[in-house]
């Protein structure tokens, strides 16, 4: 067992009471018998990867979703229980659960801190009712500020809060004053997204008809721009490090969790759909909900444990797919594309020990054409992306793919 090699655990809750507007996730409403199920099966999953998981320290722990506050508080407890008699958890690690406003109470809250969760993450994305109205958010900002102050009081220090721009109906000025109320709340954390209207949801739907219509009802590209600009203005002189493209944290603060995802920390996710690095192999779970809880619970004959004598690893597999075991030439790609996510950037030094390779050899001749168009900068013995580089960040990251 090497427990300093330190991993982290995703757990997807895939329920919703309803699913936004512009959600693309794997997230649908359900009743109470498919929650019970799908718990029993995510829990069953956990039990099956003990061995995977004891080879490590877990130190970050995120149940996202979803909503995976719409589950009872005793639910969540019984879940942490399962990961903590299955997987060796770090005394300080950081584990958190995303929260929709309006979702969670007292006794929720209470059940989180006694299950050992110290970091929230709520789901705000603006200050107006109208704006949240306008994206099928079923909060208004009233109940989000009753969720948060009840956090807080129920002694949750580490909380983020989700902010989207770019919304319909949303304006610079509105922006601002969604920007200037979260400041006052003084949260540690902040992520700020741009909406991305992406196909098969009701919000393309309905972008596509005002388009069909000569009708525009997202802010222009220029309007939205500054947007992106003002979140990095008044976020920094409040005080936040943006420490990702994305992300603000006060000192002490920045998701260790997300962080582990952009340094290739290896992780396992559990739950439909969840995605993991274990070994330099990447791979996600079925989206099938059906098929995760038969296989899992052994309610299909085709797995009965008994009847074909299936190891752990064997009914794994059957809820496994997409296996791929990446190259060195992937895994360098994908260290310096998700790398150059971070504000501090890729570190070269730790690339040479980790490839054996002198980074010059293999991104050399890019390095010095982004620096010369002032894309990327060196910082000590770290290579990042300028200001300028940022804004064409999707641009500079592909660059660095063979």
């Amino acid at each position: 067992m090497n427990q300093c090699k330190k991993m982290g655990l995703y757990l997807h809750i895939p329920f919703c009471i309803k699913k936004c507007d512009y959600c693309d996730f794997l997230s649908s409403t359900a009743d109470s018998k498919t929650m019970e199920c799908y718990t029993k099966a995510l829990i069953r999953e956990i039990e099956l990867s003990r061995e995977k998981m004891r080879q490590y320290l877990v130190d970050t722990v995120f149940i996202g979703g979803g909503t995976p506050s719409v589950l009872k508080g005793k639910v969540i407890e019984e879940i942490m229980t399962a990961l903590r008699e299955n997987a060796p958890i770090s005394k300080n690690a950081e584990i958190t659960i995303e929260c929709n406003p309006g979702t969670i109470d007292a006794e929720k809250l209470y059940s989180y801190k006694k299950a050992g969760i110290n970091r929230i993450s709520f789901g705000l994305q603006s200050a107006h009712d109208k704006e949240l109205k306008n994206i099928g958010r079923i909060h208004t900002y009233e109940q989000f500020l009753d969720s948060y102050h009840m956090a807080e009081k129920t002694g949750f220090e580490n909380i983020n809060i989700d902010l989207m721009s770019g919304l319909p109906g949303q304006s610079l000025k509105s922006y601002q004053e969604t920007l200037e109320r979260v400041i006052e709340l003084n949260p540690p954390h902040i992520s700020a997204y741009s909406l991305i209207v992406e196909e098969g949801t009701k919000m393309f739907q309905r972008v596509e008809h005002a388009m069909a219509e000569g009708r525009i009802i997202l802010p222009m590209e220029e309007e939205e721009r500054n947007m992106y600009y003002l979140t990095k203005e008044l976020l920094q002189k409040a005080g936040y490090e943006r420490y990702e493209i994305s992300n603000y944290a006060k000192a002490g603060y920045a998701c260790r969790h997300n962080a582990g995802y952009w340094k290739r920390k290896e992780y396992l996710g559990f739950g439909i759909g969840a995605s993991s690095l274990y070994q330099e192999e990447r791979y996600k779970n079925v989206d099938d909900i059906g098929l995760y809880m038969n296989v899992l619970l052994g309610k299909d004959k085709t797995y009965d444990r008994e009847e074909t004598a299936m190891s752990d690893r064997d009914i794994l597999a059957e809820i496994e797919e997409n296996q791929q075991k990446l190259s060195i030439k992937e895994q360098m790609e994908e260290f310096m594309f998700l790398g150059l996510r971070m504000m501090e950037g890729v570190s070269v030094q730790e690339f040479q020990e980790k490839f054996n390779k002198p980074y010059a050899d293999i991104y050399g001749r890019i390095t010095e054409r982004f620096v010369e168009q002032k894309l990327l900068e060196w910082k000590k013995k770290y290579i990042r992306l300028t200001e300028r580089g940022i804004d064409l960040s999707n641009y500079v990251m592909a660059e660095f793919l063979f």
